[in-house]
């Protein structure tokens, strides 16, 4: 394991907390988790993003390093993203705050509004409703233990309902049609399905303790692995904006990149395994470049090699446990744009 001492020499307590937990699995009387969980409260990836915070629990637009004009319940959601995959739960006073502003904000069918901001790259105009607008708040309260909570309970309900009859989530609906799809975001076996907003989707029902595991989670992710594209250069990118290094962008193209890492996070949270050939094809991918000193290099922001390494790791890891179903949708060679045919 030459990655062991590169991971738990880095700076940031919170990774090396979560490197003895999570890959190392030491129990919480030891000593150095113990001393940890002390230290990570003065980690700069925890004290930078509270000091943003508002009174009121939220995080305005400005904060978190964001590239366009987004909506405090976008940044606040992104803010309870980033502290539950640090490890923050509940119990924090600071994750209370943001999760109660969150809910203050909910309205009455269990979503939350479409984001006032636009960003000119955008093509949301007009739609009077997305899944992203529920599923992105909701990931942040899941993120920190809030999956249960019935005002989330309401969220998913919400969610599910928005669900095409093929198992995908479309792009919106606008003028009471649904949305179009941008080759960026289309689904291999899926007319109006949408990739991001898929795959916002997924992530919310993979943090639920029961609802990972239901068939409606399992149709999605068997959408989502019918694009058998390998990536490089994005693998890692969420885990890089997790933790501050890649800057927010967009809203419908929140989930633009197809990164593999949380490809391989949502399998094993919803229970897919190296049954499947097409996990398995992908896990040996990533295993492939995986560099000499046991690490995966991050070439866009090389000071997150060893978080996007622990996200691997501890993928792999599960991985390797018996799957609890397996799919049967046909592989398909997947393509962003299809040619058109000429007519002459």
């Amino acid at each position: 394991m030459t990655w062991t001492p590169l991971l738990l020499a880095d700076p940031s307590p919170c990774l090396r907390l979560l490197v003895l937990r999570e890959l190392l699995h030491k129990p919480e009387e030891d000593p150095e988790v113990h001393e940890l969980a002390v230290l990570r409260q003065a980690d700069p990836l925890v004290t930078d993003l509270l000091a943003l915070q508002n009174p009121d629990g939220s995080w305005k637009a400005g904060d978190l390093g964001s590239k366009i004009s987004a909506s405090s319940v976008l940044l606040t959601a992104h803010a309870l993203m980033r502290l539950g995959y640090l490890g923050f739960g509940p119990d924090d006073p600071a994750v209370k705050r943001g999760a109660e502003y969150l809910f203050s904000m909910q309205q009455a069918d269990g979503s939350w509004p479409l984001p006032e901001g636009r960003d000119e790259n955008e093509e949301h105009e007009g739609y009077s409703m997305m899944p992203l607008q529920a599923a992105l708040p909701l990931r942040g309260l899941a993120a920190c233990g809030y999956a249960t909570d019935r005002r989330a309970e309401r969220a998913y309900d919400w969610l599910l309902a928005q669900r095409l009859p093929d198992g995908a989530w479309p792009t919106g609906i606008a003028s009471g049609v649904y949305g179009y799809v941008a080759g960026y975001r289309r689904l291999a076996h899926s007319r109006w399905g949408c990739r991001s907003n898929t795959t916002g989707a997924l992530l919310c029902l993979a943090l639920h303790p029961k609802r990972r595991n239901s068939p409606e989670t399992h149709r999605g992710l068997d959408l989502l692995l019918g694009r058998e594209t390998r990536e490089r250069y994005a693998l890692g990118f969420e885990v890089a904006r997790l933790v501050g290094a890649e800057p927010l962008r967009g809203f419908i193209t929140y989930y633009a990149r197809f990164d593999l890492a949380l490809i391989l996070d949502l399998c094993w949270r919803i229970g897919a395994g190296l049954e499947d050939e097409r996990v398995a094809d992908l896990v040996e991918s990533v295993r492939s470049w995986q560099g000499s000193y046991g690490l995966w290099e991050y070439a866009a922001r090389p000071q997150v090699s060893r978080w996007v390494t622990f996200d691997l790791l501890r993928s792999l890891s599960h991985l390797d446990e018996q799957a609890g179903w397996l799919s049967l949708e046909p592989r398909t060679p997947f393509k962003a744009y299809l040619k058109k045919i000429k007519r002459f």
